[in-house]
């Protein structure tokens, strides 16, 4: 009787390990009750009201009582603009947090967002994304668009002069997208990177990363012909403009 007994114990734990295992739940794929998938939040119309939840992966700015973040679930990436947040509940949204948003999707220059006014729900729970190689996408925007906001990396990329409008600037980097601005003045920093012989702009975005980071730092010290892997969110402002947050030099 005790050997069936046990017996029956072994496999009710091996069928509920099963059952866990073949759910894929990271703890970021059940939504609540009125609450959007992803899928659901890409096909809303623009200027629609949207709820989402969502985890936080970075924090771009607050002020005056508003917050900018990147987040991401499982399926896909939000980006939250100047949604209502006090600074204390600011301070808790740290990379992973689970939060719920209210708003209306909107896009500015190809970037789709919860546009400013969107209210935040701090929820339990915890998401970390890992970066997708998103590499071999470059140059072709109607597949990289599908991972618009995700953290992304981008590897074996070679570092090239930075030019803009024909314009050839004889440096790895710039302050601002035409060498406007300064390291003093935590401007961002522009540089272009091959390959495949196609040259494409990334940006150190310096509400993101400001110019006390290493990602700024190592930017500063980029010299033209470098190989790097990088890693980053992908904004979109007509067209793709990876906001980038580590540099790794081969």
């Amino acid at each position: 009787m005790k050997k069936k007994i046990a017996l029956t114990l072994v496999l009710s734990l091996m069928l509920s390990l099963a059952a866990c295992g073949n759910s894929g739940d990271t703890g970021a794929d059940k939504k609540s009750e009125g609450v959007m998938t992803y899928a659901e939040y890409m096909d809303a119309a623009l200027d629609s009201e949207v709820v989402i939840e969502t985890y936080v992966q970075a924090k771009q700015s607050w002020w005056e009582d508003k917050a900018t973040l990147y987040t991401q679930d499982k399926d896909g990436a939000y980006f939250i603009y100047s949604a209502a947040c006090s600074e204390a509940d600011y301070e808790k949204l740290t990379p992973g947090t689970k939060i719920k948003v209210t708003g209306y999707k909107t896009e500015w220059s190809g970037e789709v967002e919860v546009a400013e006014g969107a209210t935040i729900e701090i929820e339990d729970g915890s998401y970390t994304a890992p970066a997708t190689d998103v590499t071999d996408l470059l140059g072709k925007e109607d597949e990289l668009i599908k991972h618009q906001n995700q953290f992304v990396s981008f590897k074996g990329m070679t570092v090239e002069t930075y030019e803009k409008d024909g314009q050839s600037y004889d440096c790895a980097f710039v302050y601002n997208d035409d060498n406007s601005g300064s390291a003093d003045s935590n401007s961002d920093l522009y540089f272009n990177v091959s390959k495949d012989g196609k040259t494409y702009t990334f940006c150190v975005e310096s509400y993101l990363c400001d110019s006390s980071t290493d990602v700024y730092k190592a930017v500063e010290n980029l010299k033209v012909g470098d190989t790097v892997d990088m890693e980053g969110y992908l904004y979109w402002y007509n067209g793709a403009n990876p906001h980038i947050t580590s540099v790794t030099v081969k």
